[in-house]
């Protein structure tokens, strides 16, 4: 019988032990603590240095849901109130808004019938400032939102009897010239505001107004 050669098989290299290193620190998430803390390898997903401060942050996340749930549920209230508001009060959301921009972009500008400047006033509350429409809400409802048409007035100017028309009329053709008048008290182009167009309106002028006392501060 013929004997082969036993080949001895060369033994494993072993294997290097892992380096043993600094352990690693993080920053407590309390905020009143941030204090650094050896992590535990066996329980890395904690975030706190002690117990007291783990109560804290238990704390914390619990007001943070709470104040969220809280702000979705009045963002909820008020989209109900939203939907739940009818055309008259869109209509004098929109209206506030944009006379508020009328007075405010002409808030340099004397008052478009008399011309003051720093009209008394005259026992008149809410200041002495109106947007007065040469063409009546009441007369030409599509126009309310013209520009053309709505310009800043001394209230004492607004008010029934406080201006002749006469003088508006030269007021606003002195602002806007003779063609853009003419074509305004030939408009006669029938405007349907729907409730959507009246929070879009309503909505532009709202930013237009801030932006506005922004630029103005």
């Amino acid at each position: 019988m013929i004997r082969t050669a036993i080949t001895r098989k060369a033994p494993l290299p072993r294997q290097a032990a892992p380096a043993v290193g600094k352990p690693k620190k993080r920053k407590c998430q309390n905020r009143s603590c941030r204090q650094a803390y050896e992590v535990d390898p066996r329980h890395s997903f904690k975030t706190w240095c002690s117990d007291e401060c783990a109560v804290w942050i238990a704390s914390d996340r619990l007001a943070k849901m709470k104040a969220k749930k809280q702000r979705a549920e009045r963002a909820q209230d008020k989209a109900k109130l939203e939907a739940m508001k009818n055309r008259n009060e869109l209509i004098a959301e929109a209206q506030q808004a944009f006379n508020l921009v009328v007075r405010l972009e002409d808030a340099d500008l004397p008052c478009i019938s008399c011309g003051a400047t720093n009209p008394p006033a005259r026992g008149l509350t809410g200041g002495v400032w109106d947007a007065g429409h040469y063409l009546s809400r009441g007369s030409a409802c599509h126009l309310r939102f013209d520009r053309r048409n709505v310009h800043k007035q001394c209230k004492g100017c607004n008010r029934p009897g406080g201006t002749t028309r006469a003088a508006h009329r030269a007021g606003v053709e002195a602002r806007i010239g003779t063609a853009a008048l003419e074509a305004l008290e030939s408009d006669q182009a029938s405007r349907e505001y729907t409730k959507d167009d009246l929070r879009e309106i309503r909505d532009t002028y709202r930013k237009r107004a801030a932006q506005l006392k922004k630029d103005a501060s």
